[in-house]
């Protein structure tokens, strides 16, 4: 498939990105966020999910890392490195803090194998770091299971099943509103009961 079939040859173009990084900082435009939160969250999803074999955790490091993204564009500087390199800088820094949070019960984990700060490119995401998540896995299936139904069906979805939260009110029959608010409130939940633990 050549870029122009893939229908996201712009949005992968490095410059493109750090234009939609400079928007954000300079007028916090929320459509520009979008474009760049649809390119980065897979792939910070499909990392995280890969080194701690967990959807949930995985979505949750996404979402503060994209939330310290929004909140720090304006620290972007594309002479001084690509958007991509930015952008998971951001989320290994979202791993460290994870990882300072909760040390005492991930030490087996260390935050250069959760976030590695790409050279440059993509490949270095596969890097073969080999992470020992069985405890953790059991502990986040516990806590999921402790969510109302309603919330475990959309994170099962949208995390597990790929799909898009429209997608997933649609699918529903329910408003786009409420499925963001679902998903906010059950990560907000388990980031809890980890806290709590």
């Amino acid at each position: 498939m050549t870029a122009h079939a893939s229908g996201s040859s712009q949005a992968t173009s490095a410059a493109h990105l750090a234009r939609l990084l400079s928007k954000v900082a300079k007028t916090q435009c929320r459509v520009a966020f979008a474009e760049l939160f649809h390119y980065f969250a897979p792939r910070l999803q499909a990392y995280a999910s890969s080194k701690f074999g967990n959807e949930q955790l995985a979505a949750d490091l996404v979402q503060e890392a994209m939330t310290n993204v929004w909140q720090k564009a304006h620290l972007f500087n594309a002479e001084r490195g690509s958007a991509v390199t930015w952008v998971f800088t951001i989320a290994r820094n979202t791993g460290f803090d994870y990882l300072r949070k909760n040390k005492h019960r991930l030490t087996d984990l260390s935050a250069d194998d959760l976030w590695p700060i790409l050279a440059s490119s993509e490949a270095s995401l596969e890097s073969d770091i080999d992470l020992d998540t069985h405890r953790l896995q059991q502990e986040l299936a516990h806590y999921q299971r402790q969510l109302p139904e309603s919330q475990q069906v959309i994170l099962h979805m949208i995390y597990q099943e790929g799909k898009s939260q429209q997608e997933v009110a649609k699918e529903l029959g329910i408003p786009l509103g409420t499925v963001k608010s679902r998903v906010r409130l059950a990560l907000e939940k388990i980031r809890e009961m980890i806290h709590e633990n």
